[in-house]
């Protein structure tokens, strides 16, 4: 693993619902550590991790060659409300998003379309979790 998670962040991917063959998107990926981490519990699931910024993806991607290689974990530049899944790719079991505007507050109108984006891009029931719970706070997509 290209670095090690801070307590922080592995305390949230302890709480995530994880397990083998899950599709987990990551929303808001960084330099990638935490959706790293991820790909390495779902055995033979996926990993999708998105950022809005070039530069992120760039750094998530140089220290992913061996996640990303095995086929675990892919990255992708775009932000949240504007995210679709590609022809063909498979829903997403859930969904996780650390310290990103749109779901903190910081940009609600940003917010409002990224749930709509998200919530399509999940299976139905899925799930979307957020930091500033203890550690996760799960965003209900009802009604959306």
């Amino acid at each position: 693993m290209a670095s090690a998670l801070s307590p922080r962040l592995l305390a949230i991917v302890d709480a995530l619902p994880l397990r083998d063959g899950m599709r987990v998107l990551e929303i808001g990926c960084g330099p990638g550590a935490m959706a790293r981490a991820m790909s390495h519990r779902i055995g033979s699931g996926h990993v999708l991790a998105i950022d809005r910024s070039a530069k992120a993806v760039g750094q998530a991607v140089a220290g992913s060659d061996d996640e990303i290689s095995a086929g675990r974990l892919t990255f992708r530049q775009v932000a949240a409300e504007s995210f679709v899944r590609e022809p063909g790719e498979a829903p997403f079991d859930i969904a996780v998003a650390v310290r990103v505007g749109a779901f903190d507050g910081r940009h609600p109108q940003a917010g409002e379309k990224a749930l709509v984006r998200i919530k399509a891009a999940l299976v139905p029931g899925g799930k979307l979790f957020i930091d500033g719970g203890d550690p996760l706070k799960e965003i209900s997509l009802d009604g959306i």
